[in-house]
């Protein structure tokens, strides 16, 4: 699934366009590499989101095309 889509179903972004917007600003890294919209998330993928002062740093432990409010947060683990 790709890197903008994740961040959207999994509800760590609000829109996938404010998740695309991130990630040309280079606000996201995968892995400690800076990250575009096109990433393909795998399970394990540690995940960096930079939004002002506020890191957010996430392991991915599942990749779900669609989420429930209740499931999305199980498809990640904040580290």
């Amino acid at each position: 699934m790709r890197l903008d889509k994740y961040l959207k179903v999994s509800r760590l972004v609000k829109r996938r366009t404010v998740a695309n917007e991130l990630c040309d600003a280079k606000h996201i890294d995968v892995n400690g590499k800076t990250a575009r919209a096109s990433y393909e998330v795998k399970v394990g993928d540690v995940i960096e989101i930079r939004i002002g002062s506020n890191v957010t740093k996430v392991s991915v432990l599942e990749v779900n095309e669609y989420a429930t409010k209740e499931n999305a947060a199980s498809m990640y683990k904040v580290i």
